[in-house]
Formats: structure tokens, sequence, C-alpha cells
């Protein structure tokens, strides 16, 4: 058997870890995925075998988290690809890392901001359609009015950051489901600042975590 293993820039496991890695790879799809990477060093596992994992299949943006670790944007892993979904997800992850990718989960469209429409794809994924359209709007436009710091009605990474570092325990996150409750409590928070009651975000939040509600 000869798998090469290289260290990537956001990659916290050990040779070890990775090789442990592959074997779960390579059990999604043993017809695709070889033991020899020689002759073969494209192969991608396609999104629909890779949300049946039991870290994902449950979590209603299990689509979404593997399309923004895709390096061809269409849920289809590389190796390499995997190895960085874990290990931004990982419980070593720095701060920095899990705030960039969850910034790419909301951003929907790919322009690099997180604009009104993809604050209500969200928001609609998040309550399966149990707001009206008008309480949808009400959440976004706060969501907009909160965290927009230069007020082109949208929010850029930056605006996205400074949000998060008001909110640290957002990103106290671990795991693809963790990634699902983080989306979660921020609506919670914005939902409850529309209504002018914020301390049931953050309720909802603990309640999360203890595995309440989801």
């Amino acid at each position: 058997m000869f798998i090469r293993v290289e260290k990537r820039d956001c990659t916290f496991f050990t040779r070890k870890e990775i090789l442990r890695l592959h074997g779960r790879y390579r059990e999604l799809a043993p017809h695709l995925v070889p033991l020899d990477y020689t002759n073969n060093p494209e192969i991608r596992v396609p999104l629909t075998l890779i949300v049946t994992m039991p870290e994902l299949k449950e979590n209603p943006f299990r689509d979404r988290i593997v399309e923004t670790f895709s390096e061809d944007g269409q849920g289809n892993l590389s190796f390499n690809d995997f190895v960085d979904m874990f290990s931004a997800l990982c419980e070593t992850s720095p701060r920095e890392l899990k705030t960039i990718y969850a910034f790419k989960i909301y951003d929907y469209n790919r322009d690099n901001f997180i604009c009104k429409e993809d604050l209500e794809k969200t928001l609609n994924k998040l309550t399966k359609g149990e707001l009206t359209p008008e309480e949808v709007t009400l959440v976004c436009n706060k969501a907009i009015e909160e965290a927009d710091l230069d007020g082109d009605n949208k929010l850029s990474f930056a605006d996205f950051e400074n949000m998060i570092s008001k909110a640290p325990d957002f990103l106290s996150f671990v795991s693809p489901l963790d990634v699902f409750v983080l989306l979660r409590c921020t609506w919670r928070y914005w939902e409850d600042e529309a209504a002018d009651e914020a301390e049931q975000g953050f309720s909802d939040f603990c309640a999360l975590q203890k595995g309440q509600i989801i």
C-alpha cells in the first residue's frame, strides 16, 4: 500500500491520524479510492457519499458544509479536501480558521459577502420555513443593521469577524454538527434582538449544547 501524506497548511493531524482519515475516506467509495495514489491523484468522492457520514447525515447544513470544503464547489471532495474539512472542525483548529469557514457556509453565492439573500436562505433552512416572510425580513434586516460596519448593506468578512468577536462562545465548536449549532444560535441571537429579547438567544445556545433542542 502506498499513500503519500503531505502536511497541509490547515492540517492539525499527525501522520497516523491522516492515515486513519484516509481509511474512512476510502470506506465511503472503495471502488473509487485507490490504496496507491501514484497513477490516480485526482480522485474525488461525490457529495452524495460524503453526507452519509455519521458526523453529517443528520445535519440540515450537510450539503453546505461539504460544498464549502470542496475545491470544485460542488461537494466532490478530494482526500486533501476531506482532511481540510476535518482539520478545520477539530478541537485544535484555531478560532481564525473556524471563523473563515463559518463565513463561507453563510456565503451561498460565493461573492465573498453575506448579502440579504444569503441570510434569507440560511434562516429559512435553520427554521425549516417556520417563520413568515415578514419575520424573515425582520431578522435579516436586524442582522445587517447589527453587523454591517461600512453601511454597504451586506456583510464583509471583517463585519462578520467583528460580530463573532462580540460573541466568542459561538466559535467553541469542534464538529460538523456544531457548525449547525453555531448557525442556529447566531440566528436565534439576531431574531431575539429583533424582538428586543436578546437573552433568549443565549438560553437557546445553552440548551443546544446540552442537546435539549435541535
